[in-house]
């Protein structure tokens, strides 16, 4: 069954969420999004609303081993707008992760976040991410090495999903490590609604987040999984009891949906989309981050997959889609956005349901 949608233009009122010592505010904050969250999106969102973001995934190994060079060295960027920001890990050998946690305090990520919510298969034949579910003692000893080493002032979190599968035995291992996580002294969970094996088939399981939710009390829970809309956010805040809302893939070419989620939270009606204007002002500063820090000749395919993305902005979805297909350089893009965001006009709201059809790695 559809879950109820609310249509009243009424105030919400929100908690302000807080993570730890962090006072964050607005609960609706964007989630790590393996081969998306770098600098310059994460930047862009902070920018359109986002009160905190988390960085692409990371594994433990790599950043154990990562020597500051000019080609690796986009991992681990911050800039003071950003802050607070959290920096999220995964890997499988308890020792090893701790160390690779103190690479992201080093770095100046605010938080640590444990994936335990990966359910890529590559990343689960080498006992990462939502592999971890199935195994407590493991999860809950990288959990403790890593809250052990992290400074005390630097929160811990984790990231989870409902279990590996919806047996009783992946339940109760689900709420085994969940309690002992709490008992460590980490600062809050994020919950993804689906189980591991589910990947993004199927719908997130919301009645789950708010079973959890009344089971931690007044503990730190952020909900994950089918927040594609700000009604969705504020939906799931208000149907669940969770504390806030981390975005994953509804986020990615639309970071526009935190101001707008703001707003209907205010009470105002939902605004509209952004102009082609508008969109070209972003699509042009996000490049211009990008290039910064990747430089002149890897930005231009790297940011294909976002302006393929940013296209379901468009009216002409289809036509700028294949557009940004193509580009390689600075000169395509630019000849995208002239050929496509030179005239103003409305933009479209996302379908949902373009998002639904294909998650990234990791995403929430």
């Amino acid at each position: 069954m559809p879950r109820p949608v609310s249509t009243t233009q009424t105030k919400t009122e929100l908690k302000p969420l807080q993570i730890g010592n962090l006072k964050i505010g607005f609960p609706v904050v964007q989630a790590a999004l393996s081969g998306y969250s770098d600098w310059p999106m994460r930047v862009i969102a902070r920018r359109l609303g986002a009160p905190y973001t988390v960085c692409e995934v990371m594994l433990d190994e790599f950043l154990v081993k990562l020597k500051e060079r000019k080609r690796t060295s986009h991992f681990l960027h911050i800039s003071d707008e950003e802050h607070p920001v959290g920096g999220q890990l995964m890997g499988a050998e308890p020792e090893q992760f701790a160390a690779g946690a103190m690479k992201l305090v080093q770095a100046g990520f605010d938080v640590i976040d444990i994936n335990f919510g990966c359910p890529v298969k590559k990343v689960l034949g080498r006992c990462r991410g939502g592999f971890h579910l199935s195994q407590p003692k493991v999860a809950l000893e990288v959990i403790k090495r890593t809250r052990e080493n992290v400074p005390d002032e630097i929160p811990v979190t984790v990231k989870m999903r409902r279990g590996i599968d919806d047996s009783q035995q992946s339940r109760d291992q689900f709420f085994e490590i969940l309690d002992g996580a709490f008992a460590i002294g980490i600062a809050g969970v994020t919950v993804h609604g689906r189980t591991v094996k589910q990947r993004y088939v199927g719908p997130s399981r919301w009645e789950f987040l708010k079973e959890v939710k009344q089971h931690l009390g007044d503990r730190i829970l952020l909900g994950s999984g089918d927040l594609f809309t700000p009604q969705d956010c504020l939906d799931m805040i208000a149907q669940t009891g969770v504390d806030g809302v981390t975005v994953a893939r509804g986020a990615i070419g639309n970071p526009w949906i935190f101001q707008q989620t703001r707003a209907i939270a205010d009470g105002k009606p939902m605004p509209d989309p952004p102009t082609l204007h508008e969109q070209r002002e972003i699509l042009l500063e996000h490049y211009r981050l990008a290039e910064s820090l990747y430089g002149e000749s890897r930005v231009g395919q790297l940011m294909r997959k976002f302006g393929i993305k940013y296209s379901i902005l468009h009216p002409r979805h289809n036509e700028v889609r294949s557009a940004f297909v193509k580009v390689k350089h600075r000169a395509d893009w630019e000849s995208a956005i002239e050929k496509f965001y030179s005239e103003d006009g409305p933009g479209t709201h996302p379908d949902g349901r373009m998002h639904k059809a294909k998650g990234s790695d990791c995403a929430g």
